[in-house]
């Protein structure tokens, strides 16, 4: 899938491939070579296929099985490299998600029933899976998401992170016990699963957001039903693949693909307990409130203005190339992309020594060789993009480094937008008060240590925010004043690991529990608390009865 074959394989590319009438429920299984291994060997042949209406379908996974839809509605993924059709994608019929639904229901009967050993077991070989398999993994990624193949390869290790933690299920889901609270008492709780759940992904992390989702929610003893970006659809299908070899149960785990009518579907399902959702304010609110409404419980990770403080003693080099690649690597589409810098009296002077190192970044195709940024997801996003560099400009920001003509040899219609500096931004321009979600850097300047967290803490988001400094107390002044829920100390993205749990906060956030970790398994879980009397006196042998029995 590298080179310059402009394609990307879902598990319905190669079934297509390989059988031009698949039958509709056939379930894919590959006992000596698994999908994405087999991927590879197909490359060749599917990459002279035509980019038509003939171009692959993406299939439905529901009870275990990769199954064509028969909607009539379909949205086509695009390369955001070439622009050219690589799969399309179904909007599922109502009938096909309620049939999703009915096999989680049907699912969790016996899975929940599982012991929480053999629930480990399935996650101990979904993580040598995914282990084995995440170069292929990666090059869907780049194909369909746009992302540089080492950007695609992080992507699925953090995810593969969440995974390796889900194998420490025996002591995640630990109840507590206390003995004798009264005169022959017991207490004791128990952790248990929800139900159904459901997860909503969004296109910037297609393997990362569903696996820190369905692992935490499976291990747990629910069962869910997924729905992928349907921008990048082909990472969550080969992870079913995976999940299927990892010998997890049919219906344990479905997936349904589309846009509105699926997310409606998911909030207003009575059978659904939980919805996780990660992605735009705008969806995240909706799905926050429909879903709330119906009574379930709902975790919503949704739009950041991430501040990096720079302060004048910070290490230089070290400070500057964190932050070129904090804010422009990924395309900038990342929710902890520090999109915002806040340069603190003297370090003000590095300002051009920052776009000096920006301008040295290689923008091209995810998979060549040596780049650094890639194109991004879409052409209404390019244009949006280069719609809020404009109004910065417009307002009176001044515009030191401008990535929006950028041309790449090769890949003329791409979605490719240049890293971008905006200077001497206020906090009224629009381009600091929306998120830009692309390779754009806006600027702002302080005075002091504390102008710079009143500038951070005026801002509604809250997801994650990050200072550079070589004095220990301006760090801790730093971490102990500053509102947001991820706070790096010279480490610019500052996403925990799964032992800890992702905690953005105020308008990044909407819900009780966060992702993964501590949180994650609180999210998916219930207590019960058990309260159970025994009197001693009610013991009626306490020693063996040898005598002839007598009636009396």
């Amino acid at each position: 899938m590298g080179g310059c074959a402009a394609f990307s394989f879902s598990v319905a590319a190669v079934r297509r491939a390989r059988d031009p009438i698949p039958a509709p429920n056939s379930h894919l299984r590959f006992p000596k070579m698994s999908l994405v291994r087999l991927i590879g060997a197909e490359a060749r042949h599917l990459a002279k296929r035509s980019y038509s209406s003939a171009a692959p379908t993406t299939k439905l996974f529901i009870d275990g099985k990769f199954v064509e839809s028969k909607t009539n509605e379909w949205i086509e993924v695009h390369d955001p490299a070439t622009n050219q059709v690589v799969t399309r994608v179904p909007k599922a019929t109502q009938s096909e998600m309620q049939a999703a639904l009915e096999s989680n229901k049907k699912a969790f009967r016996s899975w929940s029933n599982q012991s929480v050993l053999t629930r480990q077991q399935v996650m101990f070989k979904l993580q040598a899976l995914i282990k084995e398999n995440m170069g292929e993994l990666a090059k869907n990624i780049t194909k369909e998401q746009g992302k540089t193949l080492a950007d695609a390869e992080g992507d699925v290790l953090r995810g593969l992170q969440v995974v390796e933690h889900c194998c420490s299920i025996p002591s995640l889901q630990m109840g507590e016990t206390v003995a004798n609270v009264a005169k022959d008492m017991d207490t004791y709780s128990l952790v248990l699963p929800l139900g159904v759940t459901a997860g909503v992904a969004p296109f910037n992390f297609p393997a990362m957001i569903p696996l820190w989702m369905f692992p935490v929610a499976i291990t747990t003893g629910n069962t869910m039903l997924l729905k992928p970006s349907e921008r990048v659809p082909g990472a969550t299908m080969l992870l079913m693949e995976l999940l299927n070899e990892a010998g997890c149960p049919p219906g344990v785990v479905n997936v349904i693909h589309g846009q509105h009518d699926a997310v409606n579907f998911i909030c207003d399902a009575p059978e659904i307990k939980a919805v996780s959702f990660v992605g735009s304010d705008q969806a995240g609110k909706y799905i926050y409130e429909r879903a709330g409404k119906n009574g379930k419980r709902v975790q919503s990770n949704m739009g950041a203005k991430n501040h990096g403080i720079i302060l004048g003693d910070a290490n230089k080099e070290n400070t500057l190339n964190q932050l070129a690649g904090a804010a422009f690597g990924a395309a900038g589409q990342r929710c902890m992309a520090l999109s915002t810098a806040v340069f603190v009296g003297d370090a003000q002077a590095w300002i051009p020594d920052l776009v000096e190192r920006a301008q040295k970044l290689k923008v091209n195709a995810g998979h060549v060789p040596g780049t650094d940024v890639g194109p991004v997801i879409s052409a209404a996003s390019r244009q949006r993009i280069n719609d809020l560099i404009e109004s910065g400009v417009k307002e009176g920001a001044k515009l030191i480094l401008d990535g929006r003509k950028i041309t790449v040899p090769g890949y003329k219609d791409g979605y490719f937008v240049g890293p971008t500096i905006l200077s001497d931004v206020t906090p009224s321009m629009k381009c600091y008060t929306e998120e830009i979600f692309g390779p754009v850097l806006v600027i702002l300047k302080a005075d002091t240590l504390d102008d710079a967290i009143g500038i951070v803490n005026a801002n509604p988001y809250g997801n994650g925010t990050a200072v550079f400094t070589t004095n220990g107390a301006a760090a801790r002044k730093f971490v102990n004043e500053i509102d947001a829920g991820q706070v790096g100390v010279n480490v610019p993205i500052p996403v925990p690991l799964p032992m800890f749990s992702f905690t953005g906060t105020r308008g990044s956030f909407r819900g009780d529990h966060h992702f993964y970790g501590k949180q994650g398994i609180k999210f998916y879980t219930q207590t019960k608390t058990v309260t159970q009397l025994w009197r001693e006196t009610d013991v009626t042998h306490t020693q063996a009865a040898v005598a002839m029995p007598t009636m009396k």
